[in-house]
């Protein structure tokens, strides 16, 4: 859940970034009993993200900073959409400026990427049912979560942002949950312990909320790790039919989470597998920002 705290903890270090020792052009050029009321507008289509950085934004470059949402997280933008007008004082207006638009762009850009690869997973289950004569809704929908490959100092924004885009989001951080990975797991057995027992040992140390998971990248692995008593198994870089194989010898025993070079042309193909979670890096280390303006009204 995005906080108002966390905002303002990024939006301080972004305004100290981008005006240290204060703005130079705004402070000599517009005076300081000026106003303006300028409204936000969206430049393409997309997914909006980021009311809470508009609101909290505005309000920490300064208090008499009047801010209306004409959106909410999650709503859909068209060209020429309004999505906020903010009034006051000219001068933290206009200081604040870039350092909002940069954070609600990026957030709106995942939100854009997420909700398009939550629709290829739709798109293919809708296609699954029509084919088996199956109701719509029967089949449940593979969830498409994001990954720790965030921004740094941007986490919180960004993982909201997946989630205004239909997405959901994976463990927050190495603090909430249980993830053993190759390199873990390499380490663990280097000494001959077996990955079972090591899992069983690892359980009794844990309180019983503490979810488990486990990434594998080859299907002989699977057997021992789920003995080992892991609630979410990962199947990374499986290959189609691995993947279909994987899900099949898995049998109900523990969710299964596909990951590894997930992409839109392939997310439809991983989710007709079966599997339960699909993890994609992509919806935030590799997004383009949504294309917003800032203008101020002339009358």
């Amino acid at each position: 859940m995005l906080t108002r705290s966390a905002v303002e903890v990024v939006m301080r270090a972004s305004l100290a970034e981008d005006a240290p020792w204060g703005d130079i052009t705004s402070e000599l050029v517009i005076p300081a009993a000026a106003t303006a009321t300028t409204t936000i507008t969206s430049r393409e289509a997309g997914i909006f993200a980021g009311e809470e950085i508009i609101r909290t934004g505005f309000a920490t470059a300064d208090p008499g900073l009047e801010v209306t949402l004409h959106v909410c997280d999650g709503d859909p933008l068209t060209p020429g959409t309004a999505i906020a007008t903010i009034t006051g004082p000219a001068r933290p207006l206009l200081s604040a400026e870039r350092s909002v638009l940069n954070l609600v762009q990026r957030m709106s850009g995942i939100a854009t990427l997420t909700a398009r690869y939550v629709a290829e997973v739709e798109k293919t289950v809708a296609e699954v049912e029509r084919a088996n004569n199956l109701p719509a809704g029967s089949i449940t929908r593979t969830r498409v979560t994001d990954t720790r490959k965030t921004t740094p100092g941007l986490r919180a924004l960004e993982k909201h942002a997946v989630t205004c885009g239909g997405g959901h989001n994976h463990r927050f951080g190495l603090s909430d949950a249980v993830m053993l990975k190759d390199n873990h797991l390499a380490v663990l057995t280097a000494d001959g312990t077996s990955v079972t027992h090591a899992l069983r040992e690892l359980r009794k140390k844990l309180p019983h909320t503490t979810h488990i998971e486990v990434e594998v990248d080859r299907l002989d692995q699977i057997e021992d790790v789920l003995a080992g008593g892991v609630d979410t198994i990962m199947l990374d870089n499986f290959a189609h039919s691995d993947l279909i194989s994987g899900v099949a010898v898995v049998d109900g025993r523990a969710i299964v989470e596909a990951s590894g070079g997930i992409t839109l042309e392939t997310i439809g193909r991983v989710a007709s597998t079966g599997v339960d979670v699909i993890s994609v890096g992509a919806l935030t280390h590799s997004v383009r920002a949504l294309d917003l303006g800032l203008d101020v009204a002339v009358d």
